[in-house]
């Protein structure tokens, strides 16, 4: 009798035993996903991202919060300014998600510009999103695309013409004053009327009218005096 109760009691043991083992391992277990669930859950760095977008012709600096547990986090962007420190652009507060949740602040950057993006999330995450933030090579308005440089631009072939078109000639500057007009030739040539003429073949001087009228007059002086001879010699006859 005494036998049955000792091995009773052995057997309540042992069961009592494996009962206790059985918990530990669930318990052990539990932890052990709670564990990986909270760091799955826990907010990263690796969950933040940021770039440089263009909203129509304005710039704006775009950060994104992938973070599925949801935690609030504050997110400061700064430019940085070489030799003379960094500028605060602005500083607001973002709730990720898994999907993403996404944040802009104006900004008109220049091509090639360098910004720090800084995020504190409670006390998971204070650091910065790395690397830095690089702007593209192309900024948002019209102006911003760099022009080639002289040295780029290809050089004109040599031979080929100029598309510049040459001087057109001067005009014949006007006779200075105090020079010579020169010499009228029209008055030197023979008029028409002179060319007819024998006097001004023979030379004959401008008195030729008068010369011309005295003889005409000799002319009828003569003429009279004929006259008047024949009407006396009629008379005496």
């Amino acid at each position: 009798m005494s036998i049955l109760r000792h091995n009773a009691r052995n057997d309540t043991r042992r069961t009592t035993g494996r009962s206790v083992r059985a918990l530990g391992v669930v318990a052990a277990s539990a932890a052990l996903v709670l564990g990986v669930t909270n760091s799955a859950l826990a907010c990263n760095i690796s969950e933040f991202s940021a770039e440089a977008l263009c909203d129509g012709t304005n710039g704006v600096i775009a950060v994104t919060d992938k973070d599925p547990s949801g935690v609030p986090a504050t997110v400061t962007v700064y430019e940085q300014n070489a030799g003379s420190g960094e500028r605060e652009v602005g500083s607001q507060v973002v709730k990720g998600s898994r999907e993403g949740v996404t944040i802009t602040f104006e900004e008109d950057w220049k091509p090639g510009a360098t910004y720090r993006v800084h995020v504190k999330a409670g006390n998971q995450v204070d650091e910065d999103i790395k690397p830095n933030l690089t702007t593209p090579d192309t900024g948002c308005g019209k102006d911003d695309t760099p022009s080639p440089s002289p040295s780029e631009s290809s050089p004109e072939p040599s031979g080929t013409p100029s598309e510049t078109p040459s001087e057109s000639p001067s005009a014949p500057s006007s006779p200075e004053e105090g020079t010579t007009a020169p010499a009228d030739t029209a008055s030197n040539a023979p008029s028409p009327a002179a060319g007819k003429s024998n006097l001004a073949e023979t030379g004959a001087s401008s008195n030729t009218g008068m010369i011309a009228g005295i003889a005409g007059a000799l002319v009828v002086a003569g003429g009279g005096a004929v006259f008047f001879g024949l009407r006396r010699r009629n008379g005496n006859r």
